[in-house]
Parts: C-alpha cells; structure tokens; sequence
C-alpha cells in the first residue's frame, strides 16, 4: 500500500478531506451530455446550482417539436455531483458503490492525507466512526447534553471524568463531539503511554487522531485551533474498584490547566454517567498485572470467569453532559507558571464535574434505561 501524504502544520485542518477527483464525479449519462452540449454552444448555470458543467440554455426560436434538443438540454441541467433521483431507489446504492471503491482506490494509491500526528481523518470519518457508532447509538443509547458548549471554531480543552476499566468512554466522547456538534467538530484524545505501545491499537489510535499525553503535543493542537480531549484520572480512575463508582480521583498536578492557559484555549468540563456500570470491577489481581506488565488486571462478576463472553460490557444507559467553558484567555502569558492559580481552575474544573455527575445521577431513572 502506498504512502498517504503528509500535511505540515502550517496547513489548515479544515482542509484536510480528501475529496475524488472531478473525473469520478462526473461519470454517467448527465455529465457525458452536458459535455458534449458545452462543446457545441455557449450556456449559463442553472440558478442555485453549484459545480458541474454549464447548461445550454436553448434558442427562444427553437422549433418545439425538435425532441432531440429538448433531450440534451434536460440532460445537461442535471450537474454531475447532483443526478438525477432513480425511481426505483437503486440510485443511492449505485452512489454508495462508487463512493467505496473510490475509498478503496485511494487507500491503495496512497491519494489521502495524514497530518504529523498521524491523523486520517477520511478513514476516521468513513471507516472508524461507522464502527462506533452502533455502539453509540444502539447498546449504549448515549444521551449528549450542553454540545453547544464547545466553541464552533478555535482551541477547546475538553476535561472529562474518566472509568469503566477498559476506555470506551473516551470512544464514546469522540463520537459525541463527531456527531452531535453542529459543526462537525473532531476531538483529538490525549492516550496513556500504553496505548500507544499495543500493537494494532497503536496504529487505530494514530488514525483516529489520538495522540500522545503530553503538553508539548496537547499545546500545539491547541494552537492549531483542534479541540482537545483530557481525562486527567488516568489509570486511577479508570481501574478505581465498582466501590469508589463515580467518585473522581485526583487529577494530577493541573498540568492540562498549563497547557490550556498557554495556548489562551477554554476548558469545557465534561461529566460521563454509565461507564461506570460497563465492567463491575470487583477485583485486581495485581501479581498477575506486574507479570502482564499492565496497570491493574480486573476481575468483574463475568470476566475472567466467562472468558471471551465475560469481555462483553453490559448494556447500560449513558450521559455526556459539556458544562459551560471556563475561559483562560483573560490571564497573562506569567498566569502559566503560577501554581496557585493552576490549582484553582483544577479543583474548580474537578468540583464542576463532580457536582455535573451528582446531579445526573440523580436525575437518571435506572442503569439499564
């Protein structure tokens, strides 16, 4: 397989979609009539038409039993990104079909784009999306609140609540924001050092625009106008025992509040309810996690004991809720450097998301529903 080309950081990512050539675009019966019609006459657009090639407008003295004329000038109104409805719906599918060897061709050829991270994002739109979506949508039915709260455009931190013992809520907040936001904003997930040394995972969490934690790359997406996401519990909240169930771990030494205080970006609190649930975690066996060389190894009521099926999460009723952004651009470029101040916007980001998961769970009717 070829190469994908690599985009600088200079370049803008909103520009970044890998789109078919015209060629592919136009192939079928409108775009080859339109073509031949552009050769023969001078015409004008369509009104509120975009792209495809100019329509032929016919001579006002044309005679009106003249079938052949009246043909190509219908045909040439239909742009070639716009054809025309099949009656029998077999039209769409058509459209699908070529999409996907369209897809296949440039994987292949190496015609896509990547950025310095690693991030492909007509794979992640297209092919990684679609595979967590039923997920999404279907077994956990996730309920997303406040999206409005991510700005339409330039740098956000989102900080979130971070469980379940294996992250799938860092999954599901990426296809929240992909699907939800207005403006199809992307979250680019900060990963644990271990993610990103598994194979396979290595190379997904690359694609889907993951990257790893550390504030010199968080502050450069930052900068680049990339929406951020953190879950600054780590391994302590995500392995934390079915006991301790939503109740936030310490989140570290404030380094994201740093990170977002030097690029001038807003922190957006996020509270996730219904991970928790997912994988009851009863259980650690921590000889044989040293011995795997993996932060803790869980024991749940179906996990090791059901083995393959025992992986499988329970089916519980999730809410992301994005609480209103705290801004950071008012500060001094010092502000920074000074820890009081970091641990201020910690505890008062950590105390807004405790408060959000408090109140959701109050609000949520059962586990399950």
């Amino acid at each position: 397989m070829a190469d994908a080309k690599v985009i600088p950081f200079g370049d803008d990512p909103r520009t970044r979609r890998v789109r078919p050539k015209s060629k592919d675009a136009g192939a079928g019966g409108a775009g080859a009539g339109g073509g031949a019609a552009g050769k023969e006459a001078k015409g004008k657009r369509p009104p509120g038409r975009k792209g495809g090639p100019l329509a032929p407008v016919p001579e006002q003295h044309a005679a009106p039993d003249d079938a052949a004329v009246e043909a190509v000038a219908k045909a040439a109104l239909v742009a070639p990104e716009e054809p025309a409805a099949d009656p029998g719906g077999g039209g769409g599918w058509d459209r699908r079909i070529a999409g996907g060897l369209a897809f296949l061709r440039r994987r292949l050829t190496g015609d896509y784009e990547v950025d310095e991270f690693g991030y492909d994002e007509e794979l992640t739109d297209k092919v990684l999306m679609s595979m967590i979506r039923p997920l999404y949508e279907k077994y956990f039915r996730v309920e997303v609140k406040g999206i409005e709260n991510i700005p339409a455009e330039g740098g956000a931190l989102i900080v979130a609540n971070h469980s379940g013992t294996l992250p799938l809520d860092g999954l599901m907040l990426q296809a929240a924001v992909h699907d939800k936001h207005p403006d199809g904003r992307h979250v680019r997930l900060l990963a644990a050092d271990l993610v990103f040394m598994l194979p396979v995972v290595n190379e997904l969490a690359r694609k889907a625009g993951h990257t790893l934690a550390c504030a010199e790359d968080a502050e450069e997406l930052l900068r680049r106008g990339e929406v951020v996401g953190v879950m600054p519990e780590g391994f302590k909240g995500i392995g934390k025992p079915f006991s301790e169930r939503y109740k936030l771990q310490r989140f570290g030494r404030g380094g994201f509040v740093s990170t977002a205080l030097r690029a001038g970006a807003p922190i957006v609190p996020c509270s996730i309810v219904g991970a928790e649930e997912i994988y009851p975690m009863i259980g650690n066996a921590r000889t044989l996690a040293r011995v795997l060389g993996i932060p803790y190894f869980p024991l749940t009521p179906t996990f090791p004991w059901l083995g393959p099926l025992g992986a499988v999460p329970l089916p519980t009723k999730w809410t992301i809720q994005f609480g209103e952004p705290i801004p950071t651009d008012g500060y001094p470029a010092e502000a920074a450097e000074d820890p009081m101040l970091m641990f201020n916007l910690t505890d008062q980001v950590r105390e807004q998301i405790q408060h959000t998961l408090y109140k959701l769970l109050v609000q949520r009717r059962s586990v399950f529903f």
